[in-house]
């Protein structure tokens, strides 16, 4: 087992009942429900945040090309082409 470090914390008693009741269905310790809660928020806070200038960059890309319209040339390619055999 991975070396554990004790805290103590408070928390409300909503909170608290909530806890008791998802110990209770999942079968998993209250220990633990807090040790996962703490892992989902983490990964929500460290994901990597977006680049909101590459996406507009992305947009006027797109922008761009739709604004061509439809191509009146054909395909010189097969479905079947994609596939390997």
């Amino acid at each position: 087992m991975a070396r554990r470090i004790r805290k103590q914390i408070y928390i409300d008693p909503e909170q608290e009942q909530a806890l008791k009741r998802m110990a209770e269905e999942t079968g998993l310790s209250e220990a633990e429900i807090i040790r996962q809660a703490i892992d989902r928020q983490t990964r929500v806070l460290w994901f990597p945040k977006r680049d909101r200038e590459a996406w507009e960059r992305e947009v006027e890309f797109i922008d761009q090309w739709m604004g061509q319209g439809v191509s009146q040339g054909q395909r010189t390619w097969r479905r079947e082409d994609l596939y390997e055999d």
